[in-house]
């Protein structure tokens, strides 16, 4: 059997091996099964606090089905050492806009299938563009349409955003006539378990030991449960029945309101290729997989996560994308597919202890050490931020404030891409801009003047 899989994977001249294959998986894995817990809890609205009409239940075995899929399907096709699962920051456009942006096109509330059989529409079609553009030339000059310093603003400011909504669910602060203000006092049940599930993530984070945000939230799992605040319902049990949320994607929506909805299309698209590449190129390098500055099989790599994009929206979720946790399972030895193949089996076997993780999150001050910590390893975007050219440094600024501050993912991304090419021209320098740049822009405006009327 090892022999057939160093076969297949290459794993000898990868100067790796079974044995430390599989442990890089295991270590991947533990890196990222938070998000077994944060995406149904925030699809599903339990996180939010705001209904969606997603059941929970349903969500979180499909999170598992979807993630183990997309894991497997790029160790197999593409041979990296690169885990898939629904991604943070797009799952909170999901949920901030893309869902907003349905509810205001069809002129029905959220927590309607509707609203959400449509905005699953927008993540289908947005894989669907990314699997068109993955074997051609326009991805790289999609890619170099936006400067770094744009995308490492967009980045950050959901860190912010997804940090400010951790703060909130675990009651650190809270809104009062539409201020930010600090919460709940220090002796609040819910103070405690967030701030003793952040320290543990924060601890373990600074000496490099692995699932240390999936550690935490035990920590503050094991509190709530001796305080009251969940309940035991046991350990292992069978899934929930995932069919409630699967094949309800409504392309045909969509197209009905193109005006409105496919520009969250294309920005999920460049979303998903950001995440990309971003997470393989920074695995690769760690790996030793760059050769002359290209990434082998690159067209492979975008086509598998693509894929998943895709299944995952019929599955029931917001984008699936490749992990940045994946360089754990890389400082671990992990050079080849099979590390992601073993990752997928993980999040196949998580299904058996549905009835803990359900528990855990359920409860949102958990789960929002989680967020905080996430939103902290996002922020470091910013050292990638050409603060001394103005015209970069500027609307970078705007979006990183704009995305917390306003509350909303696309409209924080708007004004800093919409007034990106208009410093740009007036500065003399608009031709170094990708046309790209302008498209994404007009695109933009027309979509806040659509969600402005």
């Amino acid at each position: 059997m090892n022999d057939r899989l160093d076969a297949f994977f290459r794993i000898s001249a990868a100067g790796s091996s079974v044995r430390t294959e599989v442990i890089a998986g295991l270590s991947t894995f533990a890196a990222m099964a938070y998000i077994i817990c944060v995406q149904p809890a925030l699809l599903s609205g339990v996180m939010g606090g705001h209904p969606t009409g997603m059941p929970f239940g349903a969500l979180l075995t499909t999170t598992c089905i979807m993630s183990a899929f997309g894991s497997i399907l790029m160790g197999v096709v593409a041979n990296y050492p690169i885990g898939l699962a629904p991604g943070m920051g797009s799952n909170f456009f999901f949920v901030f806009n893309v869902l907003c942006g349905c509810a205001a096109a069809t002129g029905m509330a959220i927590g309607t299938p509707e609203v959400w059989h449509a905005a699953l529409g927008v993540v289908l079609l947005s894989g669907v563009l990314f699997l068109a553009v993955s074997f051609t030339n326009l991805r790289k000059s999609l890619l170099n349409s936006i400067s770094p310093s744009m995308k490492n603003a967009i980045a950050a400011g959901l860190g912010l955003f997804i940090a400010t909504l951790g703060l909130k669910n675990g009651h650190i602060i809270r809104i009062e006539d539409g201020q930010l203000m600090l919460g709940a006092a220090l002796t609040d049940p819910a103070v405690i378990i967030f701030g003793a599930g952040l320290v543990v993530i924060a601890v373990l984070l600074i000496r490099r030991i692995p699932g240390g945000i999936l550690i935490g939230m035990g920590a503050g799992a094991l509190i709530a449960l001796a305080w009251g605040r969940i309940e035991f319902t046991g350990i292992c049990g069978l899934p929930a029945n995932p069919m409630p949320v699967v094949a309800k994607a409504d392309v045909a929506t969509v197209f009905r309101h193109a005006a409105e909805l496919i520009p969250l299309v294309v920005i999920c698209m460049f979303m998903d290729i950001f995440d990309t590449m971003g997470t393989v190129i920074g695995v690769g390098t760690n790996a030793g997989l760059i050769r002359n500055g290209e990434l082998p099989r690159a067209e492979r790599v975008f086509a598998a996560d693509s894929v998943a994009t895709i299944v995952g929206a019929v599955g029931g979720h917001s984008t699936v994308t490749s992990y940045v946790e994946s360089t754990v399972g890389v400082e671990a030895g992990g050079r080849t597919g099979l590390t992601a193949v073993v990752v997928g089996i993980c999040f196949l076997l998580a299904l058996i202890f549905f009835p803990v993780i359900s528990s855990v999150a359920g409860y949102a001050p958990i789960t929002s050490s989680a967020l905080v910590a996430v939103g902290a390893m996002m922020m470091r975007n910013v050292t990638d931020i050409d603060w001394q050219d103005y015209s970069e440094a500027i609307p970078a600024f705007l979006i990183i404030a704009g995305i917390p501050l306003s509350s909303s993912i696309i409209g924080g991304i708007a004004v800093g891409l919409c007034i990106y090419p208009v410093i740009k021209l007036l500065a003399g320098k608009g031709r170094k801009l990708g046309w790209f740049s302008y498209l994404t822009a007009v695109l933009l405006l027309l979509y806040l003047g659509m969600a402005g009327r």
